[in-house]
């Protein structure tokens, strides 16, 4: 197993850690491209710590960015293939993370970016116990067909998605959002209008309440 590690943002109010939001990023990217976020919402989250694991793998197609997993035929078994593959070491992560914070699953938030929110989706429903949330940005829903059997835990999700995202296109959310539904998983959504695969301002205010609205 690889042990991950990133860059990170303590909280701002000085004090512990009562919560904790791990960022995932997307395909060829590394934490150091995601944890900006943490900038955004740290004063509306002060007493949250922020962490943005470097994915395990050199990027096939950027080796100077990394992969949670290999990307070449973009089909749905490459993207079940590869979550499974690479739960184990984010999972480590995470009990790691919340035993040196000393806390419990309901004080962790996932987001993911892209891939990052494959990952966060595959490893976010199967945890032990439910995450306080996930938050997907411009992803999707691996193993859409096997959700139902791997009886997954229940947090609450937002997914956000550009409706000119050429690389994971609107529909992807949609499909996972249904599916999400279908199995009683409390799903909202948002299409940023006129966006391609990336996040906007509108997208950042929707993540920051959902994830006020879910350490509350």
């Amino acid at each position: 197993m690889t042990q991950l590690d990133g860059p990170r943002l303590p909280p701002s109010s000085g004090g512990p850690a009562r919560s904790l939001v791990v960022l995932l990023h997307g395909y060829g990217a590394d934490g150091n491209d995601l944890i900006g976020l943490a900038n955004y919402w740290a004063d509306a989250l002060p007493d949250t710590a922020f962490v943005a694991p470097h994915a395990p793998e050199p990027c096939g197609m950027s080796p100077a960015g990394r992969q949670w997993f290999a990307l070449s035929m973009r089909d749905p078994s490459e993207y079940w293939r590869g979550v499974n593959e690479a739960a184990p070491d984010l999972n480590r992560f995470l009990d790691d993370e919340l035993q040196k914070h000393g806390l419990t699953e309901d004080r962790l938030a996932l987001v993911g970016f892209s891939q990052g929110t494959m990952m966060s989706l595959h490893v976010g429903l199967r945890r032990a116990s439910a995450p306080a949330c996930i938050v997907g940005f411009s992803g999707l829903l691996a193993g859409v067909d096997d959700l139902q059997e791997d009886h997954p835990v229940k947090p609450p999700i937002v997914l956000v998605h550009g409706d000119r995202d050429d690389v994971l296109p609107i529909g992807f959310m949609f499909e996972g959002a249904s599916a999400l539904n279908r199995i009683g998983i409390p799903v909202e959504w948002h299409v940023s209008l006129g966006i391609g695969h990336g996040i906007d301002e509108n997208g950042l205010s929707i993540g920051s309440d959902f994830l006020q609205r879910a350490f509350k």
